[in-house]
């Protein structure tokens, strides 16, 4: 098949969305599907080679961002636009992405699910007009639902099926402005009506979003995602074959945010210091760290400090992949507490990719990965004593740790790789690029 991937860029900042579609892009084009990847807004920032590597960046942030501005600008000479477009101009802005908010964007995001009615009607004709330079596709998809805008125009002009990911939107949504908040849930719904497919990562957001957006719950398919496994150890790590384990590490890699309960985490480890029956036991925390992060980031480390631990604890922000495989198996248990409701949860997927066991909050996708690969426990929510609780009952016992990891390590590998998420979306493209196809014509009555 000849497939399309339209994926925002994050800018300056590590994204998972980015990289599972980097990751999926790599693996259909192993599997003989040539696909494009197609980057908007912003350069995607990866941890792999880059997929969308000679691909022009379409929806530039900054027209973007001044067709929303200004009446005037929307009809802004062509040199101009393509001035602003430039790749090594929005490279220069990225850095200033992460400090955007929703609260901030609440009109943009809007006239974005609003397509070719919203302001940004001219960035959505160029992408059309490039499109049509290229083979056309079997099938386009949108990365998450906040591109749903696109659907439209992308299904009557190219007269291809358009899939649309919901990928954690819900959160972005909640978070908008009050005055826009319901007319963009309401323009989401409607104009989720017009996608050839809706995909979700986990049973959980697949059910949620078709409550939030008042679908049938059949209306929206679900597609694991998956990693790329490159790096990754072939068999879970071998107990130590010495009288003497290493000392225990407690680790986190997602981005250092309040949403991902680094913070409960950290008080977690405070806790189990205080207890002292996890000997020699030390923090390392890592993932994505943007400006907007760091005061949230260096008030843990005064937390630490406040109470000795400072030198316990290690903070190791934008790793590249081969620091963060290192990173990962350097570790005894994982915990990203996330305090939301997360569509899935990839940086689970490393973890368990490492023979790391989790323990990880019990609401929003977390049961159904746990349930699936066996790889951790669960706790309650937002509650430091609760995962202290949990985490002390694997790091005093390492043999149901080692269980749990290995568990978790075959599971990933038998089922979440980014090859078979790959498979899965093919086979689903493959549905709709038939379901759009003219039925044969009947034969002549009287032939054989």
């Amino acid at each position: 098949m000849n497939l399309v991937q339209l994926t925002p860029g994050a800018g300056g900042m590590y994204c998972g969305n980015c990289f599972r579609d980097n990751a999926l892009v790599a693996a259909l084009r192993q599997l003989g599907h040539p696909t494009l990847l197609v980057p908007l807004y912003l350069p995607l920032t990866l941890e792999e080679p880059d997929a969308s590597a000679g691909v022009p960046i379409f929806f530039s942030g900054l027209n973007v961002y001044l067709e929303q501005k200004s009446p005037l600008f929307r009809s802004s000479p062509g040199w101009l636009h393509n001035l602003l477009a430039a790749p090594k101009l929005l490279e220069r802005i990225a850095p200033f992405a992460a400090k955007t908010r929703p609260a901030d964007v609440g009109d943009l995001t809007l006239s974005m699910l609003r397509g070719e009615q919203g302001n940004q009607a001219r960035e959505l004709a160029d992408l059309i007009s490039w499109l049509r330079t290229q083979p056309k596709p079997d099938a386009i998809c949108l990365s998450n639902g906040l591109l749903i805008g696109l659907v439209r125009r992308l299904r009557a002009e190219l007269g291809v099926p358009v899939a649309c990911g919901l990928q954690g939107e819900d959160s972005f949504l909640d978070a908008l402005p009050a005055h826009v908040r319901t007319e963009a849930w309401r323009t989401l719904g409607e104009r989720a009506r017009e996608a050839d497919a809706l995909i979700a990562p986990s049973q959980y957001f697949a059910a949620r979003m078709a409550d939030r957006l008042k679908l049938p719950p059949d209306r929206i398919r679900v597609v694991p995602n998956g990693i790329n496994l490159d790096g990754f150890p072939a068999t879970p790590p071998a107990p130590p074959d010495t009288g003497t384990a290493p000392a225990p590490v407690l680790g986190y890699f997602a981005r250092m945010c309040p949403e991902k309960g680094l913070d409960t985490l950290v008080g977690a480890f405070i806790e189990l210091k205080k207890r002292d029956r996890v000997k020699a036991l030390t923090l390392r925390v890592g993932g994505g760290c943007g400006p907007g992060d760091e005061p949230f980031v260096q008030r843990q480390r005064e937390r630490l400090s406040a109470q000795g631990l400072l030198g316990a604890a290690e903070f190791c922000p934008n790793l590249s992949r081969p620091a963060k495989l290192l990173f990962l198996r350097s570790l005894t248990v994982f915990s990203v507490p996330a305090l939301y409701g997360e569509a899935f949860g990839l940086y689970v997927l490393e973890a368990l990719a490492a023979g790391v066991p989790a323990v990880l909050p019990r609401h929003a996708a977390f049961p159904e990965l746990i349930g699936a690969t066996g790889g951790g426990i669960l706790c309650e929510p937002g509650d430091a004593v609760a995962l202290a609780d949990a985490l002390e009952s694997l790091l005093l016992n390492p043999v149901a740790a080692r269980g749990l990891g290995a568990a978790g390590h075959a599971a990933v590998h038998r089922h979440y790789s980014a090859a078979t998420m790959a498979n899965k979306l093919v086979e689903l493209f493959g549905e709709l690029a038939a379901a759009r196809r003219p039925s044969p014509a009947p034969a002549p009555v009287g032939t054989a």
